[in-house]
């Protein structure tokens, strides 16, 4: 078969791609191109024209830019932009212009953004565009005329409540202000509260006339939020300081009741235990006897335990569930006079007309040891049935339907916390308004309707999160089993509830349903400005005053005047507002006018007609400043548009010659000299600062030529060098340096000096390379490669004072002689270096180290260890370093001639002494040259009372004045910290004993230690045992304590808290003491105890820590919850009490060590 013939290859494209426009711009030597005409028109600066000038700046007729029209004239005037391009002067063959027809495929350029951004003839978008759009334009003038806030938008809408203001952290009284509120009846007696006769001046600074005025604010305000400061600041709130909501509630409500207890109505003075307080009785049955000991107890809110997905029903329960009192937690009853099986229980017998159930959200983790949130999930009902919690035992309530329905309580108002951290959240309210039946979420300042409670009635299988405001059920969770629809008997109608769920529900406040009185209207409406509260009737009021709960209370004259003048305030912004808005409104169609009918007509047409040139920015800043809003203008100041706005010829298209930079062209705009002439009318501009397009600088132009004629002819330059740049064999050469060749046959040399040329193949950084210091060639033969005699000749040419070496040249004799002379000097040096290294062994391996343990009765001398350091390195590198030429030992004496010292005092051997043998020392002497000897002898000797110790001999002895003020004399020292352990010493162990300034190498004793015997010691201090025992810090005479403390935290890991720091026996307990004032010399040493920061003895009695308590340095902290005659809350989690107590043998109730006899069962208390 024969082969396939192959498909024969397509011809390579010609020309341009189908579309593509040929940028005839970009060619070299266009005749269009700013600089073009380099090295073709003109080759030397003095060849350069004024249209040369121009066609730097693109403002030559040969730039061909062309003259965009105006795109934001009218289409009456316009109805596109135009192009215009300058008219040519020349005809062909004596043909008129209009007789030659051209043909072509090229279209006239179009007008774009991007296309005509550097091109002068353009004047569009510039920022016109914002001046077109008149109502953006007026909104950014408005918003840049300092008009300020519009006291409008803080107007109350007629259909939400008052917001209140958060000052910070204050989220948590602003939820409880907001349920309070909506309580008509505790509002009503807030507002009946009147001023004691001593206290009628300081009335309108206390809690509860600001209280009123919050209420007559939300009651009557007609801005949307109200700022509550006087409030805080009458109860010394601070501001900043998160508190919890529930201890707010209970000490705000104490401070109330100390209140209404002054007022001489009778209702006021009852008012809080009437609306909120109801009665648990708690009771233990004996099983035997069935006898009964009963203590009653009041509270404010119940407190509920809660689990993940449980009913509120069932945690009521959990409650009130009874527990078995056998075996041997039997009950010892009085009636028996034995121990008796017995049950305990615990019953509501009196409930509020408004409940407050506080729900535990907050718990104590003791996995972590630390409070935490719990998210568990509660479901609660928007009716609750509490008749059937309500005096099972007493009988007060005998499940009558006409007896229950009594009790059946309405969701009012849910309290949330959002956040997960126990110890910070915000805290917002969910409150039902009454009047409107609509479910409000109040957020300090923020108000919104709750879309998904009170519109749509839901099945019972639907779980509806309150919080998170979404009634879709979540597939990860199963499905609550109790959430089911419900129907309570009642006598009237029949109550479906709805169940709700929250994983952020703090407090849930629930209110009786009653049947409103026949006499008084129940629809009410809520208060707003378009709809004033109504008074109080007759006939709705009790025999002592108190308003019921179906009527609108009336706030007080004082408190709704102080809302009248903010209602004024308010109106009065407002109007000044809308005066000053309409003033600028009515300048900026004044402006807006005068703007357009300059840049409408500012453009020019043909390069010959008169123009200035004006920069881009300056032109955009014109256009953009008075819709700009000015930083750090003052409140007054006047609007932009009745400011001078100039157009300034700024240096961005000014040369430093002050003419038209060709650097700086594309920001060059070319104007209409009779619409600059209108702006230098009216806004005062200078004309002396204007620029003529004839005004481009002549030296920058010739500059720039003279850089771009070196780019054109320098790559020429280098290809005609690299064609003839090698040697041919027998041919001459020259030398030349390799780094300069490389350099200069870059396109761009980094050795180029602008204005300057290139620096000479001999210039003073490349002359090393061929030359040497002799100047002759250079024994380097690396550094540099030959060229012909022709490239030679070219670069010549261009550095006629060149003169190269030729490759015919021998290398400098002299550089070649101390060469062989440095080989064997060297040699010599590392010949006498190792004969030293071998007759000064024990000095090189031991002087710098300490090590004094095999020089024991060996004669030794003393020499200063600069020397020895000097040495080692000059042994390490002899040819490279210089040997030293003398051993000092002048520093070791004093002035008297005595030794500055003290050999038997470990901490003077500090890093300047250095000991030797004395053999060593006389070889030293016999190299160089050496002051007076230094000689010791570590020997063996007996001191005063017996004991024999090794000490240094010296003939020479020790000048302690001069020694200790050498010691004291520094700027900077190292000293020792030792770290001593703790374990097993007591007081009576003394500290080391040592001389200032020595060094205690023995076994660790323990410095003014503290008895530690059987201490508790944390984990985090155990573990600190394997760190090293000691440390060296740097200090100075001005470091302190504290700062040693700190260096020590950093390389011991030691806390601060946990070290105790000993000098001379004595702990440092002033952390701002002074190593000066200490008295710590250089070199010395400290010695660091380490304890635990929670330590506490058990020898002793623990204290109890000081209870945590919020709010203190308030008003509320005065406000005891002691003097209330109930108890704040009731808690289902059986906790034990905080003080002291006693349990009763009988019934083991927990009893106040005061007590004699027992509260529930009244026994006789042991020990009483």
């Amino acid at each position: 078969m024969p082969q396939k013939r192959k498909r024969r290859p397509s011809p390579a494209p010609k020309g341009l791609a189908a579309g593509e426009q040929l940028k005839r711009t970009k060619l070299a030597g266009n005749n269009s191109s700013a600089w073009g005409w380099v090295d073709i028109e003109v080759s030397d600066p003095s060849q350069i024209t004024l249209e040369h000038r121009l066609m730097t700046c693109g403002l030559s007729r040969r730039n061909r830019n062309p003259f965009c029209g105006n795109k934001y004239v009218s289409t009456s005037e316009q109805s596109q932009p135009t192009v215009t391009l300058e008219p040519t002067a020349e005809t062909a063959n004596g043909e008129s212009e209009n007789d030659i027809i051209v043909v072509s495929d090229d279209e006239p350029p179009t007008c774009a953004k991007k296309a005509c951004k550097n091109n002068p003839n353009c004047l569009n978008y510039l920022g016109q565009d914002k001046w077109e759009d008149q109502g953006k334009a007026r909104e950014q003038f408005l918003k840049a005329s300092d008009l300020g806030f519009n006291p409008m938008l803080n107007t109350r809408d007629p259909e939400l409540p008052v917001g209140l203001k958060n000052l910070g952290a204050t989220c948590y009284a602003n939820a409880f202000l907001q349920v309070w509120f909506r309580d008509l009846t505790f509002r009503n007696g807030i507002y009946q509260c009147q001023p004691l006769q001593d206290t009628e001046r300081k009335f309108e600074d206390s809690p509860i006339f600001q209280l009123q005025a919050t209420f007559a604010a939300l009651q009557e305000s007609r801005q949307r939020v109200y700022n509550p400061e006087k409030f805080a600041e009458s109860l010394k709130l601070s501001t900043s300081e998160q508190q919890d909501a529930q201890e707010f509630s209970k000490l705000f409500m104490s401070h109330l009741d100390n209140e209404f207890q002054k007022q001489s109505t009778p209702s006021l003075k009852t008012l809080i235990s009437t609306q909120f307080q109801g009665q648990l009785v708690y009771g233990t049955i004996c099983g035997n006897c069935e006898s009964k000991s009963e203590r009653s107890n009041n509270f404010l809110e119940l407190e509920i335990n809660i689990e993940n997905n449980s009913r509120l029903e069932d945690r009521i329960a959990a409650l009130l569930q009874d527990e078995k009192l056998t075996g041997d937690n039997r009950y010892h009853c009085s009636h028996c006079q034995s121990l008796q099986d017995a049950t305990r229980y615990t019953e509501l017998r009196a409930l509020p007309p408004v409940l407050h159930f506080s729900l535990l959200r907050f718990v104590y983790d003791f996995a972590s040891m630390e409070r935490k949130k719990s998210k568990h999930n509660l479901l609660f009902p928007t009716t609750l049935d509490m008749g059937k919690f309500l005096g099972r035992r007493a009988n007060i309530i005998k499940d009558a339907p006409e007896e229950r329905g009594s009790q059946v309580y309405e969701l009012k108002g849910v309290l949330l916390h959002k956040g997960a951290s126990a110890y910070h959240g915000h805290y917002e309210a969910q409150v039902l308004d009454s009047g409107s039946k609509t479910w409000f979420q109040f957020d300090d300042e923020t108000v919104t309707k709750v879309a998904l409670l009170g519109e749509k009635r839901h099945s019972s299988r639907e779980v509806i999160d309150i919080i998170n405001g979404s009634n879709k059920r979540s597939h990860q969770q199963p499905r609550v089993r109790p959430a089911k629809k419900r129907r309570i008997e009642d006598s009237e109608d029949e109550i479906v509830e709805d169940i709700f769920s929250s994983k952020d529900a703090y407090m849930l406040i629930y209110a009786r349903k009653e049947s409103p009185p026949s006499n008084v209207s129940t629809s009410a409406e809520p208060c707003s400005s378009s709809t004033p509260c109504v008074g109080i009737d007759e006939t709705s009021k009790t025999n002592d005053g108190l308003v019921t709960a179906t009527a609108i209370p009336t706030p007080p004259p004082r408190a709704l005047d102080v809302v009248k003048a903010l209602n004024t305030a308010h109106d009065e912004a407002c109007e000044r507002y809308l005066s000053k808005e309409k003033d600028l409104n009515e300048l900026f169609s004044e402006l807006r006018e005068w703007m357009r009918s300059v840049y409408l007509h500012w453009g020019v047409e043909f390069a010959d007609e008169d123009s200035v040139i004006v920069s881009r920015e300056a032109l955009e800043g014109w256009l953009s400043k008075p819709l700009t809003k000015v930083k750090d203008k003052k409140s007054g100041s006047q609007p932009p548009g009745d400011e001078t706005t100039e157009v300034t010829i700024v240096s961005d298209i000014l040369c430093e010659h002050a003419g038209l930079d060709p650097r700086k062209a594309h920001n060059m705009k070319r104007v209409s000299k009779n619409a600059y002439s209108r702006l230098v009318s009216r806004d005062g501009f200078d004309n002396s600062s204007v620029r003529s397009p004839t005004d481009v600088c002549e030296t920058c132009v010739k500059e720039l030529f003279t850089e771009r004629l070196y780019q054109i002819r320098h790559p020429r330059i280098v290809a005609q060098f690299d064609k003839v740049c090698d040697v041919r064999p027998g041919d001459l050469g020259f030398w030349l340096s390799k780094a300069w060749l490389k350099d200069w046959r870059l396109q761009r040399p980094r050795m180029h000096v602008p204005l300057h040329g290139d620096a000479a193949p001999d210039s003073a950084e490349f002359r090393g390379h061929v030359r040497c210091e002799h100047d002759q060639l250079s024994l380097v033969s690396t550094a540099r490669r030959s060229i012909s005699k022709e490239a030679r000749d070219i670069l010549m040419d261009i550095f006629p004072y060149w003169r190269p070496l030729s490759t015919a040249e021998a290398v400098c004799a002299t550089c070649e002689a101390i060469i062989n002379s440095s080989k064997e000097d060297k040699r010599e040096l590392r010949r006498k270096a190792e004969d030293e290294k071998a007759r000064l062994r024990h000095m090189y391996d031991n002087a710098l180290i300490g090590n004094t343990l095999l020089l024991e009765n060996v004669p030794c001398a003393v020499i200063s260890a600069h020397f020895v350091r000097l040495w080692r390195k000059w042994l390490g590198r002899p040819t490279d370093i210089p040997r030293p030429d003398l051993v000092e030992t002048s520093t070791l004496f004093c002035e008297h001639g005595n030794l500055v010292f003290d050999p038997n005092a470990p901490n003077d051997w500090d890093c300047n002494i250095a000991l030797i043998q004395l053999s060593e020392w006389v070889v030293l002497e016999g190299l160089y040259r050496c002051g007076p000897v230094v000689s010791v002898e570590k020997r063996m000797v007996e001191d005063p009372s017996g004991f024999l110790d090794t000490k240094f001999i010296h003939p020479i002895p020790v000048c302690h004045d001069c020694r200790m003020r050498r010691r004291s004399s520094y700027e900077l020292t190292d000293i020792t910290v030792r770290f001593l352990s703790g374990r097993g010493h007591t007081e009576q162990n003394p500290a080391p004993q040592y001389r200032a300034g020595e060094s205690c190498k023995s076994e660790s004793t323990s410095v003014g230690l503290r008895s530690s015997t059987g201490l508790r010691q944390s984990k985090r201090i155990r573990q600190g045992r394997t760190r090293r025992e000691s440390a060296r810090l740097t200090v100075s005479k001005s470091t302190t304590v504290k700062d040693m403390k700190i260096m020590i935290q950093d390389v011991l890991k030691i806390p601060t808290i946990c070290q105790r720091l000993f000098y001379k026996n004595e702990e440092l307990e002033d952390s701002s003491t002074t190593v000066e004032s200490l008295g710590i010399l250089m070199n010395d040493m400290l010695d660091l105890r380490e304890e635990g920061g929670d330590e506490e003895s058990d020898g002793g009695p623990r204290k109890r820590r000081a209870e945590e308590k919020g709010f203190g340095g308030t008003l509320l902290a005065t406000s005891s919850l002691a003097n209330l005659p109930w108890d704040a809350g009731t808690s289902s989690e059986g906790e034990p009490p905080h003080e002291a107590t006693r349990a009763c043998p009988t019934c083991t109730y927990d009893n106040p060590t005061e007590n004699s006899v027992c509260d529930v069962c009244q026994s006789q208390l042991v020990g009483t």
